[in-house]
């Protein structure tokens, strides 16, 4: 068995290097995994809601797509 003394702040700056590394690498990550999210699921804007009313064979009224629009954010 191997024991180490350490200082006290050689200690410390292995514990705040571990600190800064794991945030550091935890941005990353949930900064990719948020990038795929978004991939898969883009936020729905007007042009969206155009296309698909046009996909139904309907044209949409500005109103109609402003109060689509205002339902899908007050559903949040």
């Amino acid at each position: 068995m191997l024991l180490v003394y350490l200082p006290w702040w050689g200690l410390t700056l292995i514990l705040l290097g571990t600190l800064i590394v794991g945030l550091v690498v935890g941005f990353f990550v949930s900064r990719k995994v948020f990038q795929n999210y978004l991939e898969k699921n883009p936020p729905i804007n007007e042009k969206m809601i155009r296309v698909m009313f046009q996909q139904m064979g309907r044209t949409p009224s500005e109103k109609q797509v402003r109060q689509i629009m205002q339902s899908m954010q007050q559903a949040k």
